[in-house]
């Protein structure tokens, strides 16, 4: 190998590279190293093969540095300044144009002038000298540019459980419903921002929601079963973005009653949850390129084979057993000895009643009936009941397992109360509103196939039309009466 060598940017004369320089070598360097022709190169980049002999000859005789004096002079000196910059100019109109739509629109303008013409390599070295970052602003716009090329300032919290991240993802992966039909599940995930540890999340079928955001919740405050997962407590901050489960009166009472602070991310900003982002990625490409159902981009979609509960299940298993316990290479430590770390005490609510009672989905008050509570098209009993009836009370349930439920009465919890028909099963709120649009999908064609069968036999009635009557009396409109309590929509 000739000066320049197989390092072409080593030795003094590369120390400070000119662009023009760079663009050059990277052309030529296909001939040099791979042994691409000179003539496939010229009909390929669109260059004059006799401007790739020359390149080629004084890359020969001067390496590098002979590049930067190829050309027969150079092209500041050739090129006319105003020229120079119309075609710098023309670089950056939107939407963008072609090398050679350029060099043709920029000699028509010095042929008008009288200025010397720019050949399709001088123009596109002009062009290649630009800033990246100019060229990114004046195409592509500000949020393009600053996601791109502005400094990102990443923050990360002083201990355990002084700020929480939270967001949701839709998991590239296809999972059996409780109706056995395909369904893409989501993902709400409860991250401390100092451990990268993952302190709760909750996986469902259907858009986000509030109650997903306040059960993830849920499981990241309360203490989990078993050594293995012992991130909990509640944080100081909540860090969201502006959806509107995040912006809910309920996440903001609870905020209130719990006493940690909510903060918004900036709108049309997602480097600040960067950090869960990653989390997200990792899941897609290292635990679900592993199971079956998974989406892939350009193949039709898979049949699923997994449940939701499942799935779950996997996801737990690898966030205790894998993610948590390798080293984060931001952070030097793993999530689980960063969270544990110092031997501190998270902040956790009294009960897990007084968690469930800020947390979990209020239903209507319920009156307590002689055969148990009735809600859902469920009834629900418990002993306990046996003193309160006739009494109104408060439900509070899981929508994941509404088999059973919690019953409070004047803010006090009485008892968990249980269905008897599905005690050994598991029933959730959406199967049971499942079983409820098909049976009137049932019904809806039952009457639709008699009303068939009169208007076949009997069309005239089928068509009959009420004789008139009198015309209707009007009557004043009666003012409506102010309605001040809850109970007054029911």
């Amino acid at each position: 190998m000739t000066a320049g060598g197989s390092g072409p940017l080593a030795g003094d004369a590369a120390s400070t590279p000119d662009q023009t320089v760079v663009v050059r070598w990277q052309i030529l360097r296909r001939h040099i190293e791979e042994g691409v022709p000179l003539r496939t190169l010229a009909a390929h980049e669109g260059i004059g093969l006799r401007t790739l002999q020359r390149w080629h000859a004084a890359h020969k005789r001067d390496g590098i540095a002979g590049l930067a004096t190829a050309n027969r002079g150079t092209t500041r000196r050739r090129s006319t300044p105003e020229l120079v910059a119309l075609i710098e100019g023309l670089a950056l109109v939107k939407p963008p144009l072609p090398i050679a739509a350029i060099a043709r629109k920029a000699n028509r303008v010095a042929a008008d002038h009288d200025w010397p013409p720019l050949s399709y390599s001088t123009v596109r070295s002009i062009t290649a000298g630009l800033d990246p970052g100019m060229i990114m602003l004046a195409q592509k716009g500000t949020a393009a540019y600053r996601d791109t090329f502005e400094l990102a300032w990443r923050h990360r919290a002083e201990r355990p459980n002084a700020i929480w991240q939270t967001d949701h993802t839709e998991l590239d992966i296809l999972v059996l419903d409780a109706n056995l039909k395909p369904g893409r599940p989501w993902l709400t995930t409860i991250m401390d921002d100092y451990s990268r540890a993952i302190c709760g999340y909750m996986l469902f079928l259907g858009a986000p929601s509030a109650l997903n955001t306040a059960l993830a919740l849920r499981q990241g405050i309360w203490p989990k079963a078993g050594a293995g997962w012992p991130m909990c407590g509640i944080p100081d901050v909540l860090y969201v973005d502006h959806g509107a489960d995040f912006t809910s009166h309920h996440l903001t009472q609870t905020a209130k009653d719990l006493h940690f602070e909510i903060t918004y991310s900036t709108v049309a900003r997602p480097q600040g949850r960067g950090k869960i982002e990653r989390f997200y990625g990792t899941v897609n490409t290292e635990l679900l390129a592993e199971l079956p159902g998974r989406l892939a981009r350009g193949h039709p979609p898979p049949a699923p084979v997994l449940t939701l509960k499942e799935l779950d299940t996997a996801i737990s298993r690898f966030i205790v057993e894998n993610y948590h316990q390798r080293e984060h290479p931001e952070i030097g430590a793993t999530p689980h000895d960063a969270w544990v770390s110092d031997g501190w005490l998270p902040r956790l609510p009294a009960t897990m009643d007084e968690l469930n009672l800020l947390l979990l989905t209020v239903a209507k008050p319920r009156i307590v009936h002689r055969d148990g509570v009735h809600f859902q098209g469920l009834r629900y009993v418990s002993p306990l009941l046996a003193a309160y009836v006739r009494e109104p009370v408060v439900v509070r349930y899981d929508p994941r397992d509404v088999t059973e439920i919690r019953v409070f009465h004047k803010n006090q919890f009485i008892c968990k109360a249980v269905d008897p028909d599905h005690e050994t099963s598991t029933l959730t709120l959406k199967d049971i509103q499942a079983a409820r649009s098909a049976r009137r999908r049932e019904l809806r064609g039952q009457i639709n196939q008699r009303i068939a069968i009169v208007a076949r036999h009997l069309p005239d009635l089928a068509s009959a039309k009420p004789a008139p009557g009198p015309a209707p009396v009007e009557h004043p409109k009666k003012r409506p009466k102010l309605r001040t309590y809850l109970e007054d929509d029911r």
